[in-house]
């Protein structure tokens, strides 16, 4: 299964010629992302980020509404137990 994940966009930068962003998922976690896809986004903006590269640009209220969709998953797993699954 594939999963993109909402993240903000803190830093918009160029790297070997691409745009590039640090890209905050929450929780003090920050990655590097490929933002060649979605030019138009700007710091602030949410974006699914999909194995490095953003996908497309979402409102925030989209993000934080599948934010906590994801965290009630991880809840839900960490209450059933590996073995559920």
């Amino acid at each position: 299964m594939c999963l993109g994940v909402p993240g903000k966009i803190i830093d918009i930068y160029e790297k070997d010629g691409l745009q590039m962003g640090k890209i905050d998922f929450g929780a003090g976690v920050i990655r590097e992302t490929c933002l060649a896809y979605v030019p138009e986004a700007v710091v602030g903006d949410y974006t699914i980020i999909h194995v490095g590269f953003a996908l497309n640009v979402l409102s925030e209220e989209e993000a934080l509404e599948t934010l906590a969709l994801l965290q009630e998953i991880m809840d839900l797993e960490d209450e059933l137990g590996p073995e559920s699954a």
